[in-house]
This record gives C-alpha cells, sequence and structure tokens, in this order.
C-alpha cells in the first residue's frame, strides 16, 4: 500500500479537481503529453496493485511493523486477521480499486479529465470503505445531522 497503492492514488487524485486560491480557480487537468503519461502509469500501477492485495497469504504489513495511531487503526496482525476472516471482502474492495484503475486508463488514454475526477471521487469511497472495514473499524463513523 505505501509504496505502489498510495503514491499511485495520490497521483491520479492529484489529476483532477479544481483548486481555488487567492488568485481565483486553477483546473489540475492533466495538460502535456507527460502529464497524461504520469496518469496512465499510475492507473497501471492501481491495476497491478489489485492483483498484489489478493496474493494468497499477503500479511497487513511487514513482520515488526507496528500501528502509527494505536487506538485509531489496528494493529498489523490485527488487520491481517480481519482479511483472513473476510477475504472475499477484502478481494472484492481490491477489484474495484482495480475497476478505478481501468477508468483511470481509459481516461488518460482518451485524455478526459472529466472520467478521470468521477473516477478519483469512486477511487475514494471504495479505498475509504475497505479502510473502515479493515484497517480502522472501530473508528465512530459521523451520523447525520438530525440524527
Amino acid at each position: 500500500m505505501e509504496s505502489i497503492i498510495d503514491p499511485s492514488a495520490d497521483v491520479l487524485w492529484g489529476a483532477g479537481g479544481t483548486v481555488v486560491d487567492k488568485d481565483g480557480f486553477h483546473e489540475l487537468a492533466p495538460k502535456t503529453e507527460e502529464q497524461w503519461l504520469d496518469v496512465r502509469r499510475a492507473a497501471v500501477r492501481i491495476i497491478e496493485g489489485g492483483n498484489l492485495l489478493m496474493m494468497p497469504g499477503r500479511e497487513g504489513a511487514p513482520p515488526g511493523t507496528k500501528s502509527e495511531t494505536p487506538g485509531v487503526e489496528l494493529e498489523p496482525a490485527e488487520i491481517t486477521a480481519l482479511i483472513k476472516k473476510n477475504r472475499k471482502g477484502f478481494d472484492g474492495f481490491a477489484k474495484a480499486l482495480q475497476n478505478a484503475g481501468l477508468e483511470a486508463l481509459r481516461a488518460s488514454d482518451s485524455k478526459n479529465a472529466a472520467l478521470l475526477l468521477d473516477m478519483g471521487a469512486r477511487m475514494d469511497a471504495v479505498c475509504e470503505s475497505c479502510h473502515q472495514t479493515f484497517w480502522y473499524p472501530n473508528v465512530l463513523k459521523p451520523q447525520a445531522a438530525g440524527r
């Protein structure tokens, strides 16, 4: 996650959207061939990263790794235990991540900034849902107003 998926997702999320600052609105869509190629490479890493996540026997983190926020996120051994308990669910998230990567690949090949932006929102939902299920399932989710 830390070496392949996270940095690749950051490339995809950073390639779509609008930033507003004191100078006005700035679109983040790739503008050059090289920028679109960076998006394409990140999309391929997301697709292949899904394959790595689904590899049998893969642990939640390297041996000896500890949680960076104990009490909020689970320890790696606990994450691995949850994944083993619900392998089908975890693999479903990995496949959904791959589908987002395929959309990003299509967006980069067609230079479609709107598709890239839409894909980014869906990918964020997939990542967050997986994290809430396997990484920090005990964190209370905010309730909607009036509930």
